[in-house]
């Protein structure tokens, strides 16, 4: 395994989080989705619009769309590739972990969090954290009507 130091690695999540802010995965509507959900920041001006296509309690599906700063975009799009196949549970264990690695960045991060721990950094700066976190709080929200 390759180790990484503390900026090489800080650099490598930078990187990460502006290919998938200027390459956006999931982005866009879905055709069948049973449930949708938007959220808006107004400290930033971030809006972010959720749509999932859920069947049996799996995310079948997933797709956001909307505007926003680069933190926020790549936070939508990373989110979408790590839910999407989940089980409702387990997308709702990771938007807790996730939501925990944001709010106490001095807890470690539970493990299965893989490329959303690239966000970590983004708790340094209490005032960015809004904007990583509004997908995952507009998610929640699908998941809660979705019921």
């Amino acid at each position: 395994m390759v180790q990484f130091s503390e900026p090489e690695l800080d650099e490598l999540y930078r990187e990460l989080i502006l290919d998938h802010y200027r390459h956006p995965r999931n982005k866009g509507t879905l055709l069948h989705a049973t449930s949708k959900s938007e959220g808006y920041n107004p400290l930033c001006g971030d809006e972010i619009n959720v749509e999932l296509e859920l069947a049996g309690g799996v995310i079948k599906d997933v797709a956001f769309s909307g505007r926003g700063c680069s933190i926020s975009q790549a936070s939508g799009s990373m989110m979408t590739d790590a839910i999407k196949g989940r089980t409702i549970d387990e997308a709702l264990e990771l938007l807790g972990d996730f939501k925990r690695m944001m709010m106490e960045p001095e807890v470690e991060p539970a493990e299965d969090l893989g490329d959303l721990e690239a966000f970590q950094g983004v708790a340094k700066f209490p005032v960015r954290v809004k904007c990583a976190t509004l997908a995952w709080h507009v998610l929640e929200d699908g998941l809660e009507r979705s019921d």
